[in-house]
């Protein structure tokens, strides 16, 4: 067994065995008929992910119930894969980047005030407006990486309490205060002002789904943050400060200047996933942006193995298992079963020593016997 895919199976397998405790669960908790029940719940969450394919394929259903759950399940994605790097990110400098949420509410207002008061042609608009969000966060985690590097305060305690700064200032003060929007008669209406149609992310498949390009650049940020940390110098830097700073000093690596860009690349990410909420689904930064997707990045790279690629993919699965989740409900199961089944994965992925003992005592070879040694025949006297 390689050992990238030994790194790898105690996140596959902790996601297996939280499937597999939260199936039971649903079953035992059942008056009648709870393993079918179970399985059957199971397989909505799939269908409201995926596609209802045995509709598409046996009852001639349009195609948009293949559409719609690809788009739900791909946005919720994009935002996990957004918040996922920049805990990831922070995480390879030797940082713990809890403030993803605080940056993500910074970027979401940033993107709404450039998409609604900022007039431009759709091919400047939109990256305007990426940029502002990716700016704010960033301006925001790098109070943290301030803190971090010139006053010797830990990050977990800043980017905790800057998470709930940046909550009562948006929510409680800007969205509706000086930024609320008004409608044409003068009523106030709830959060900012609509964003104009050319900052709006482009559906990729028009009104059948809500999959739009936010989706498209969640995966090629996974995929640069992987380029950049495994084949450029100012990458290898950043993974070397995090496996030991006084040993990247020692080799010459300016161990202030990566681990505070590390983590303003880590809030420019969270950033971008407030843009992709606002510009690409909500059209405005709502009244209150409850979504917690900055708090989910932390079980999404965690259970990625906070790998680039890794934290996509875990994104990926648990964007279509919270996409399917409301269509539990026909069969009166809660529809935060995904939330669970990511906690449980999360809370089994911290046991990741134990996967590993257990794999590397099954990969040991076998203990091969010694042959006997001859006995010594004692002549007769």
């Amino acid at each position: 067994m390689g050992e990238r895919t030994r790194q790898a199976l105690p996140s596959v397998l902790s996601v297996l065995l939280s499937l597999l405790v939260c199936w039971l669960l649903i079953a035992f908790t059942r008056d009648e008929g709870g393993l079918a029940t179970a399985t059957a719940a199971y397989l909505q969450m799939l269908w409201g992910g995926v596609g209802d394919w045995p509709r598409f394929l046996f009852e001639d259903a349009p195609a948009t119930v293949l559409t719609r759950p690809l788009g739900e399940a791909a946005m919720k994605a994009a935002l996990l894969t957004f918040t996922g790097l920049s805990v990831a990110v922070a995480f390879k400098v030797g940082l713990f980047n809890i403030g993803a949420q605080g940056q993500m509410l910074l970027g979401a207002l940033a993107a709404a005030v450039v998409g609604a008061h900022v007039a431009l042609p759709r091919v400047l608009h939109i990256p305007a407006a990426l940029l502002g969000a990716a700016l704010a966060g960033a301006a925001w985690a790098g109070i943290a990486a301030l803190l971090r590097l010139y006053r010797g305060v830990h990050e977990v305690i800043s980017t905790i309490m800057l998470n709930w700064v940046a909550l009562r200032l948006v929510d409680n003060w800007l969205v509706v205060g000086p930024l609320r929007g008004t409608a044409e008669a003068g009523a106030s209406i709830t959060g900012t002002a609509e964003i104009h149609p050319t900052a709006a992310l482009p559906r990729l498949l028009g009104d059948a789904s809500r999959l739009n390009l936010g989706f498209v650049l969640a995966t090629l940020a996974a995929v640069a943050v992987w380029a950049w940390l495994t084949r450029t110098r100012s990458g290898f830097e950043t993974r070397a400060v995090g496996l030991g700073d006084e040993a990247a000093r020692a080799a010459g690596i300016p161990v202030a200047r990566r681990a505070g860009l590390a983590m303003a690349l880590a809030g420019a990410l969270s950033g971008l996933a407030g843009a992709v909420l606002v510009l690409g689904t909500e059209g405005r930064y709502p009244g209150t942006l409850g979504a917690p997707y900055g708090f989910d990045g932390i079980a999404i790279a965690l259970i990625g193995n906070n790998h680039p690629l890794g934290v996509g993919a875990a994104a990926l699965f648990f964007g279509v298992l919270r996409a399917g989740g409301t269509r539990m409900q026909l069969l009166d199961v809660h529809k935060s079963f995904p939330e669970l089944i990511q906690g449980l994965a999360l809370l089994f992925v911290a046991g990741r020593l134990i996967w590993l003992a257990v794999l590397r005592r099954r990969a040991a070879p076998a203990p091969v016997a010694s042959p006997a040694a001859p006995t010594a025949q004692v002549p007769h006297a």
